[in-house]
């Protein structure tokens, strides 16, 4: 599960940045395609944080959507699962969004 090891990074870099204050909230963008579980990273940040200012912190999470250009056709499409072929067939796509995987904000009290 290398959602662990994710988590455990995300906190490490906050615990880095802010220092071992308490933390209110955390938000973390989480792109469809990125190859990482949402409710994984909910279930190790709890885990994860406890011993840590994070330990009370609410984890807020957002999901965009993929979207991929096509240089076969042209077309530029949604894509919410890791299956990269455009709805004409061709498997030759840029990724657009739906990758990333970054700490939007930290919010302390």
């Amino acid at each position: 599960m290398h959602e662990l090891a994710i988590t455990e990074s995300v906190v490490d870099a906050i615990v880095e940045k802010i220092g071992d204050g308490p933390v209110a909230a955390v938000r973390l963008e989480i792109g469809k395609l990125s190859g990482v579980v949402a409710d994984s990273v909910r279930f190790c940040f709890e885990v994860v944080a406890q011993g840590t200012g994070l330990q009370d912190a609410r984890l807020d999470i957002d999901e965009p959507p993929g979207r991929a250009y096509c240089r076969n056709c042209g077309d530029e499409f949604g894509l919410d699962e890791p299956i990269l072929l455009c709805p004409c067939g061709s498997a030759d796509l840029d990724i657009l969004s739906g990758e990333q995987l970054r700490i939007i904000s930290v919010e302390v009290p």
